[in-house]
């Protein structure tokens, strides 16, 4: 019988001033977090130049974690500028995982909580709550953004197991 190897996923949470990624692996005993955090977008850098960064940071992670699948947190945006910035975000995580041959999942925030929740109109909370719980960590992350992104790649890996699971 073959062991089936561990699903190492790459979650993304882009936003206008920080995205949050966390790197999680899907074993047989459940999910655990290999690492996460947020960078922080500097507003005195020209746009070029932070893009640039966000692209070398995340092409990092990806070097570091190797990642086989990246999970990102799609958008909905009121405001014109945030969303263009957010999309110029959202496309430097896209190239990063293009140039690694990583494929890319796109996940609503209202999928994401009601997959790591149960209940898609979750707030912040539970949603960090329930991150908290599925990785088993000692303490909530500090950075919203890095929960967040954590549960984007949890939300994947359940997903992932859902559409794996044959119809009764």
């Amino acid at each position: 019988m073959v062991t089936p190897q561990p699903l190492r996923v790459l979650g993304i949470d882009p936003g206008s001033r920080a995205t949050g990624w966390g790197v999680v692996e899907q074993q047989e005993n459940g999910i655990a977090a290999l690492g996460y955090g947020a960078w922080k977008l500097r507003r005195r850098h020209p746009l070029p130049q932070r893009l640039k960064e966000l692209y070398n940071a995340i092409a990092q992670v990806i070097a570091s974690y190797s990642p086989h699948e990246l999970a990102i947190e799609d958008f909905f945006v009121g405001h014109v500028r945030a969303a263009v910035t957010i999309g110029q975000v959202r496309a430097m995580a896209l190239l990063a995982a293009a140039q690694a041959g990583i494929p890319v999942y796109l996940y609503r925030p209202l999928e994401v909580k009601r997959l790591v929740t149960g209940y898609g109109r979750g707030d912040k909370a539970r949603v960090q709550a329930s991150v908290q719980k599925i990785l088993r960590l000692d303490h909530i992350p500090e950075s919203d953004d890095a929960a967040d992104a954590l549960a984007v790649a949890i939300g994947h890996c359940f997903q992932r197991n859902l559409a794996s699971k044959p119809s009764p």
